[in-house]
């Protein structure tokens, strides 16, 4: 179920945000009463589900929010990509699930999925990678909904609808309302720094082969939880497209000093383990990143779990941040 955000996937967040705009914007119910399904509006249509489900399979983005939400689970897919920013607790329920899918959309095993005797299948990608999926196999094991990432600021939304599907809000909202107030708290912290400030970020998807970077400005994945502590990245995308080209695009390195030279501090994608992505090395090696007036200041700072996408996971992008900006306090 992978979604990494390889070049191929900018083009599929982006048609994803059209695509998905379609659905329902608040994961609507018409559950009442003695009524035992609802209609929930998804990715793929109004779909009806059961009102309480009691066993769900999640794929995608949907498999840490599920965790996370306590969703009662009996299959999910690899995700890999995740387990670095799980809690202790999460990664060995993560580890312990039984696995109905691979790391692609494709390496879906339709069997073990029909072994887990799901009663909803919840899907987590984004929807032109629907079409690696067989959905009407899937329909003939349990109800589907799919719900799947726009635009990298939308984890907010998307991670509360699909724990809206799961029927497991209870959990999100206390990791929501943890988010929030710590989020505010470094706010506070930080009130009077940051919001003097413009900032540029290099994100982890340029690509040193091609010669390119990329820019990242308000609202795309390595700037976006920044943004909830008072941050602002100045600038906006060239050629504004749907999607993930909204917020973030892969100018030339011979562009570095145009793109960042008004910038008063620089951030920068990094691994969770801390090291540093190829295509971020390409960039902080190169004369041009090293002659930003905001790099010889020594104002460039590193920010690590920038792909988290649920409440618990965004907590420990917050305390990186936090840890990564403290030398802004002392200047």
């Amino acid at each position: 179920m992978s979604i990494r955000r390889s070049s191929g996937l900018v083009g599929a967040l982006s048609l994803a945000l059209a695509l998905t705009a379609c659905g329902s914007s608040d994961g609507g119910s018409d559950a009442s009463g003695e009524t035992k399904t609802r209609v929930f509006a998804a990715d793929n249509g109004k779909i009806t589900i059961p009102a309480h489900p009691k066993r769900v399979v999640a794929t995608g983005y949907a498999v840490p929010a599920m965790i996370e939400a306590g969703a009662p689970l009996v299959g999910i897919s690899s995700w890999q990509r995740g387990e670095p920013m799980m809690t202790e607790e999460d990664l060995a329920t993560y580890k312990k699930l039984p696995k109905v899918a691979g790391e692609q959309a494709a390496e879906t095993n339709y069997e073990a999925v029909a072994e887990a005797e799901p009663d909803l299948i919840i899907i987590g990608v984004p929807a032109p990678v629907l079409g690696d999926i067989d959905i009407k196999r899937l329909e003939s094991i349990a109800p589907v909904v799919a719900i799947g990432p726009t635009v990298p600021s939308a984890w907010r939304e998307l991670s509360r609808k699909q724990s809206d599907a799961a029927g497991a809000l209870k959990e999100f909202d206390v990791a929501k309302n943890t988010y929030e107030e710590k989020a505010a708290a470094l706010a506070e912290k930080y009130k009077g720094v940051l919001p003097r400030l413009e900032l540029g970020h290099v994100g982890a998807y340029g690509d040193a082969a091609k010669g390119t970077f990329q820019r990242e400005f308000d609202g795309s994945w390595g700037t976006n939880i920044a943004d909830d502590i008072g941050a602002k990245y100045y600038g906006k995308v060239k050629k504004s497209g749907p999607g993930s080209q909204s917020v973030s695009e892969y100018p030339s390195i011979e562009e570095l000093p145009a793109a960042f030279r008004e910038a008063d501090v620089m951030t920068y994608s990094v691994n969770a383990d801390g090291s540093v992505p190829e295509s971020v090395k390409y960039v902080l090696d190169s004369k041009l990143w090293k002659n930003l007036p905001a790099v010889k200041a020594k104002k460039a700072f590193p920010f690590r779990y920038t792909e988290a996408a649920t409440y618990g996971e965004a907590m420990k992008t917050l305390d990186a941040i936090d840890k990564s900006l403290a030398p802004l306090l002392n200047r």
